[in-house]
């Protein structure tokens, strides 16, 4: 939510700037054509350059100054790119350069100005307990109470810690205030009891076999993870760093789906959701009329999934069994040669047609339409421990589609292989791997030896 108030705030203070200059310049209000295009420009630059250059990264902790350092050099780069377009259409000449040049500070004023505005609303909000995240901490050694000192010492940045885990004898005392729990091995259930958002992981670097345990007892946890190890005067290169509250921390288990990046899923969910689902309605008309006639019940079949975080969601197909189907098995995996589908149903899962209404899931929310294919409840405790990083699969929106589904990993194939796909998809997300992923899938994804 803050990055989206941070990407709107930005983009309006460029268009402001860009028309207070024109007024100052030209004594209108109204805005040539012809100067519009530069404007335009602008925005779509910004809208590129802004998070390639980290500034809708989380600055939760961080100074106002530090993200007026960002803008600046964010916003420069900007310019720069406009000049160099304009250059190379051989279109400069016909701008004003001190429209240009007045644009250019203006606006930067003006970025400045409401970045740290939102930066202050932002802190005002947290204050007052918006916004903010539960962290658990593991350990309750110097690196854990220096944490919670810095916690404390900024509470508008809007971290919450909610409860700690001592896994050695040290001594608590720079922890007052703090729920203390000794470190027990089922600790995920805690955490999720808790609602926690993030797990910071205090230790001690020299105690590796104390990290790789509680890493192995938070396997299945959703939450965001991190080291907090003790770096002070270490140079680490091309690491996964994050710094939080002036502190540096290893990123080990974190979502891609954050700040700006979760505003463009959402954006690109929502909006082609719509649009299939009102380009698709005469079929969905032709699909629930074939359910109907198939064997008496509901059109749709709701089913329990696991989605991101590990929390489950109503999942919706077109019914494709009859609705007494798994009365005597209970809940199975489909197989080839579905005996107990109808003759549509059998047809309707060879086509993947039966997915349909998951676009329903999409723009409710609760799905994605890229992203690895969300299980059962009763299969997602049995393969947690069957499959290595299973539950990280977790970390995005469950989709219609996948990386792994459009290689063929569908059905009953290859756990293993299926949640490898899964995790190369997570720690390479972007935009583009989301259109390429569904481009994949309308030519080889509906249709495939494995729907069934």
């Amino acid at each position: 939510m803050s990055a989206a108030l941070y990407a709107v705030v930005d983009l309006a203070m460029v268009v402001v700037g860009a028309w207070a200059a024109y007024v100052w310049r030209f004594g209108t209000l109204d805005m040539d054509v012809h100067y519009r295009a530069p404007v335009f420009i602008a925005i779509l630059l910004a809208a590129i350059i802004f998070p390639a250059l980290g500034l809708y990264d989380s600055w939760r902790g961080r100074s106002a100054l530090d993200q007026v350092r960002a803008m600046t050099w964010a916003w420069g780069t900007t310019v720069l790119g406009l000049v160099l377009i304009g250059f190379m259409l051989k279109q400069s000449e016909s701008y004003s350069r001190l429209w240009l040049g007045s644009w250019a500070v203006l606006s930067w004023l003006l970025l400045s100005l409401g970045r740290t505005g939102a930066s202050l609303t932002l802190r005002w909000l947290r204050l007052r307990g918006w916004n903010r995240r539960r962290i658990f901490i593991i350990g309750a050694g110097p690196v854990a109470q220096d944490v919670a000192r810095r916690v404390y010492a900024n509470p508008t940045s809007g971290w919450e810690i909610v409860a700690a885990a001592s896994t050695e004898s040290a001594d608590t005392e720079g922890l007052r205030g703090v729920r203390i729990v000794r470190y027990r091995r089922n600790m995920e259930r805690l955490i999720r009891r808790l609602q926690v958002d993030e797990v910071w992981l205090c230790l001690p670097l020299n105690e590796q076999a104390l990290i790789e345990k509680a890493l192995w007892d938070l396997r299945h946890c959703t939450a965001t993870l991190r080291l907090v190890p003790n770096l002070q005067g270490l140079r680490l290169i091309q690491h996964p760093l994050a710094e939080v509250l002036g502190m540096p921390m290893l990123n080990l288990s974190v979502s891609p789906m954050q700040g700006v990046n979760r505003l463009i899923k959402a954006a690109e969910d929502r909006v082609l959701a719509a649009l299939i689902l009102l380009c698709m309605s005469p079929l969905f008309v032709i699909l629930a009329i074939g359910v109907k006639r198939s064997s008496p019940g509901p059109v749709f079949f709701r089913q329990r999934r696991v989605g991101w975080n590990g929390k489950a969601f109503t999942m919706f197909k077109f019914r494709s069994m009859p609705i007494d189907a798994e009365a005597d098995t209970g809940p199975t995996w489909a197989c080839k040669d579905e005996a107990r589908a109808t003759r549509f149903g059998r047809f309707i899962r060879r086509t993947s047609l039966d997915e349909l209404p998951q676009f329903i899931n999409v723009l409710a929310g609760h799905m994605s339409i890229v992203g690895p294919r969300p299980e059962r409840p009763v299969f997602v405790e049995k393969f947690k421990d069957q499959i290595p990083d299973y539950m990280r699969k977790h970390l995005v929106k469950a989709g219609i589609t996948g990386w792994a589904q459009v290689h063929g990993w569908r059905g009953n194939t290859d756990l293993k292989k299926r949640i490898e796909f899964d995790l190369y998809y997570i720690e390479n997300w972007s935009l583009w791997f989301d259109l390429k992923i569904i481009f994949l899938t309308v030519f080889k994804g509906f249709v495939n030896k494995n729907a069934y």
